[in-house]
């Protein structure tokens, strides 16, 4: 029987000119899988229909952006996932998502090897081929632009040499990954450090300097899922969709940063994500209300090893699952709404309110009925400080 590879395709130069290029070196027969999570762009049948012309013998499309809403996006926005304090782990949160297909369309079509588009010195590689040994730790997995040399120059001469149907002259100066929960864009002349990004590498963001009228937003929360805006119910899906046009128009959600890769270098990056941002800025207010002190802190360490964890590839591992557990027992009561200002690229809370709030008016207020019992600081103050105490005596002896 002849071996099958499951490719990851996307409809681009790359991805089609590995079909044939897999088939040559390998002698397998390719599966295309192309996996819908928001990015944008053409139609799914289109790309199925050009897989198949590129020498494809199987092609499947699947639209995941519900999917990749609620079982990944979502429990980002409970986590606050924010790499390095900043980067909402767009593409990051979409591998693990891909993955998933990549490996039931292997088990589907008895192939033994799943193949992708990543080069040898970023991130994807890992996210890819970690996923793919954790759902099917028997799979084989190829990378043609690393493993084979594929590069672009080469990619180009084969699908012209093939007749393959696809454009081979435009090449954008930039490396861009997009889907729902974000947008990111690397290279060309981003690589210099000291050079500003231009208005022309954004999409999803208007620039925050132009005036215009703020936008003033009501995200409702249950346990930490977004479940209306203005008070109108949504699906997760479709608070990110209306925040990214909303927020998008302010221009919130830009984010310019040097980031550690794993595989150890630097890397300046240039995200947009302005639905994510909105949205976990309003969730990290709302846990402010609802979520008790230790918890609350505690919840923090988690919450940047959770994103560590997403973002060097390890959706999959025992300790992300565990982690999971725990702050979905940590969102039981961020439930309640927030009020937000959208304006001049800064997403504002300026209300919350919440039936599970913790904030207690009569204990905060230092106006008449205030229930706070000030007596007793003094007392808990001597106690809380008396460890202190005793060490600087002992240092003032020395």
């Amino acid at each position: 029987m002849t071996e099958r590879v499951v490719l990851a395709y996307s409809g681009g130069l790359d991805t089609s000119v590995a079909i044939g290029w897999i088939a040559e070196e390998t002698g397998a027969e390719v599966i295309a899988v192309a996996v819908d999570v928001g990015q944008g762009g053409e139609d799914l049948d289109v790309i199925r229909k050009r897989a198949l012309a590129c020498g494809a013998v199987e092609a499947e499309v699947a639209d995941a952006k519900d999917e990749f809403a609620d079982e990944y996006c979502l429990p980002a926005i409970k986590a606050n996932a924010l790499y390095m304090d900043r980067y909402p782990l767009v593409s990051a949160l979409s591998r693990p998502a891909i993955v998933k297909h990549l490996v039931a369309a292997a088990r589907k079509h008895n192939a033994s090897i799943v193949a992708h588009g990543c080069t040898g010195k970023g991130n994807d590689q890992v996210r890819f081929e970690a996923g793919i040994q954790a759902l099917g730790p028997d799979l084989k997995c190829i990378a043609p632009v690393r493993d084979y040399a594929m590069t672009r120059d080469k990619a180009i001469a084969f699908a012209e040499k093939a007749e393959l149907p696809i454009a081979t002259t435009k090449k954008s100066p930039y490396s861009i990954d997009q889907n729902v929960f974000g947008r990111a864009v690397e290279t060309g002349f981003l690589e210099d450090i000291w050079n500003g990004p231009i208005e022309d590498i954004y999409e999803y963001t208007s620039n925050p300097a132009t005036p215009r009228e703020a936008d003033e937003v009501i995200i409702t929360f249950k346990e930490g899922a977004p479940v209306a805006i203005d008070g109108k119910p949504v699906t997760v899906l479709q608070a990110i969709q209306q925040l990214n046009e909303r927020a998008g128009a302010q221009g919130i959600g830009r984010i310019d940063m040097v980031e550690d890769r794993l595989v150890g270098i630097k890397s300046r990056e240039v995200y947009e994500a302005p639905g994510a941002i909105a949205l976990i800025t309003a969730h990290q207010e709302l846990e402010n209300v609802t979520v008790e002190r230790e918890l609350a802190r505690y919840k923090r360490q988690v919450e940047q090893r959770w994103g560590e964890l997403v973002y060097d590839g390890l959706w999959f591992s025992p300790l992300k699952r565990a982690l999971d557990g725990f702050i979905n027992e940590a969102s039981q009561h961020v439930s309640g709404d927030i009020r937000m200002t959208l304006h001049g690229g800064c997403a504002v809370v300026t209300g919350r309110k919440s039936d599970e709030s913790l904030y207690d008016f009569n204990l905060a207020t230092y106006d008449s009925g205030d229930t706070f019992d000030q007596s007793k600081a003094q007392g808990f103050i001597d106690i809380f400080a008396l460890s202190s105490k005793i060490a600087a005596r002992r240092d003032l002896r020395a």
